[in-house]
């Protein structure tokens, strides 16, 4: 039985991969935890602003 089906090459680039999408992942939570601290007390604002914009869109009225 055979157990080593994936070549060396083929392994490297799916742990490249994994650790590609691993920094784009980091990058995005710092960007967005960095506009959390910014925005700060209009978090909650800006939510509900945004949950009226959707509906009012799903309704037809915007």
């Amino acid at each position: 039985m055979d157990r080593a089906k994936l070549d060396v090459d083929t392994l490297l680039k799916i742990v490249l991969v994994l650790i590609v999408v691993w920094l784009v992942l980091e990058i995005i939570g710092g960007v967005l935890g960095l506009l959390g601290w910014l925005l700060g007390p209009l978090q909650p604002i800006l939510g509900v602003v945004l949950v009226v914009l959707i509906v009012l869109w799903l309704l037809d009225r915007l």
